[in-house]
């Protein structure tokens, strides 16, 4: 089981209003430069907010969602202080609740 920490905001904010492409293209350079593994997604909609645990943290957030996983809990800080407002969190995955952690409701 590993731990995965998110970023979660509304589709239209995250996808429209914030700059993403750019943040994930400097990122991914940096990972390249470094020759690191991408440990970062972005996932519409995603299914981890049908997990009873997480029913308090959906209810708050304005539908459709969108999120950013990693398993960097920095990466996920310092968008938390670029984006400003997100929700932030973590959750176990594979989990009874949660199998697969980068699985989205939405139809590709």
């Amino acid at each position: 089981m590993s731990t995965y920490y998110y970023v979660l905001a509304s589709q239209r904010f995250l996808l429209e209003e914030e700059a993403l492409d750019e943040i994930f293209k400097e990122r991914t350079r940096n990972y390249q430069e470094q020759e690191k593994q991408i440990d970062f997604w972005l996932v519409k909609q995603p299914a981890f907010l049908e997990a009873p645990t997480m029913a308090k943290v959906k209810a708050q957030c304005p539908q459709p969602s969108a999120a950013i996983i990693s398993t960097d809990p920095k990466f996920i800080t310092w968008l938390k202080l670029r984006l400003e407002y997100v929700l932030t969190g973590e959750f176990e995955s594979p989990s009874e609740t949660i199998p697969d952690a980068l699985a989205s409701l939405q139809l590709a």
